[in-house]
């Protein structure tokens, strides 16, 4: 799993307005209209009362979500297409700059 071996990685999903009123818990979308695409960093995982979870950070304010911007979303059920684009990088520490 690349964020196990290489830390962090982003990811875009689809977020809805019940998204915007998120403040604890496993987010899990139930109501409003899409609002359109976010991207975000995905910094862990865990399982919260049976319920697995990826952990977020957003970029919104650090009055938004749980503990100044972060958030949980629903793991393992491409949840508002979370699991669908992920990417990572890799520095390459050995390249020479062409400078």
């Amino acid at each position: 799993m690349e964020i196990m071996t290489n830390g962090p990685v982003v990811a875009t999903f689809q977020i809805y307005t019940d998204f915007y009123y998120y403040k604890r818990g496993v987010y899990v979308h139930t109501t409003g209209y899409n609002q359109g695409v976010q991207a975000v960093k995905i910094l862990g995982w865990g399982t919260e009362n049976g319920t697995d979870y990826w952990l977020a950070a957003n970029s919104w304010n650090t009055d938004w979500g749980e503990d100044g911007g972060y958030f949980r979303i629903l793991r393992g059920a491409n949840h508002c297409e979370i699991e669908q684009n992920v990417v990572a990088g890799m520095v390459d520490f050995n390249r020479t700059s062409d400078r």
